[in-house]
């Protein structure tokens, strides 16, 4: 009896003993593993958007970039001839030059104002008897230049001394209309005499195309040698 007694408050005195580790055995997994997950499922969000912040902005910068002129193109009036009389017409010349530098084409917009008893004949202008507005829209590419040959005739009811055309109008690189220069010069002319036929347009006008000298000399210098081959075996 006495040793049943022993034991159990032997065993009492264990269980109390042993009471707080258990406790704390139950309770460190807790915090152990709940930690990490809620650090990983919050801090990746944060990373990506910030990547993506950073590299969608040079991208829409360079897509909205617009054609323009690097270089500024010319318009300007080069007069021929600036008397007209009875056999002879008066002749300018509206010269346009778009560098190569530039990548959008040069885009014309030209009006003449034309005197009354005048009459003007171009490509792509309307002849204009009495006194009124001749338009022409033109187009010259990058690198090139282009030259439109203007003849300015007078009828009977024309004053005789000195005439003034206004070119007036609007230049701008390709498609870009907002970018748009205004064009305004003048040229004068001497009537004289009536022209012969003013209200008949002369086969003169027209673009004036450059030549290029160098396949009429090889063709000029495979001629002469053909010649020259026939004469020897002639001989």
């Amino acid at each position: 009896m006495k040793t049943l007694k022993l034991l159990f408050v032997n065993l009492l005195v264990f269980l109390i003993l042993a009471s707080p580790v258990l406790s704390q055995n139950d309770t460190t997994p807790v915090p152990t593993t709940a930690q990490p997950t809620v650090a990983a499922t919050t801090a990746a969000p944060n990373v990506t958007a910030t990547n993506i912040a950073t590299t969608a902005a040079p991208t829409a910068t360079v897509a909205v970039t617009k054609g323009k002129f690097r270089v500024g193109p010319s318009v300007t009036l080069r007069p021929v001839i600036d008397v007209i009389e009875t056999n002879q017409d008066g002749i300018v010349e509206l010269f346009m030059n778009n560098p190569s530098l530039n990548d959008v084409t040069l885009n014309v917009d030209a009006r003449i104002s034309v005197p009354s008893g005048i009459h003007v004949y171009g490509e792509s202008f309307g002849q204009a008897a009495g006194a009124g507005v001749v338009a022409g829209i033109f187009s010259v590419p990058p690198g090139t230049s282009r030259t439109i040959i203007v003849v300015v005739k007078a009828d009977k009811s024309a004053r005789i001394g000195s005439h003034t055309l206004q070119f007036t109008g609007l230049y701008w690189p390709g498609e870009d209309k907002d970018n748009y220069q205004p064009l305004s010069l003048t040229y004068s002319v001497t009537v004289k005499e009536p022209s012969k036929d003013p209200e008949s347009a002369p086969k003169t006008t027209g673009t004036e195309t450059p030549k290029s000298p160098g396949f009429s000399i090889i063709a000029a210098i495979f001629g002469i040698f053909v010649i020259a081959r026939l004469i020897s075996r002639k001989k």
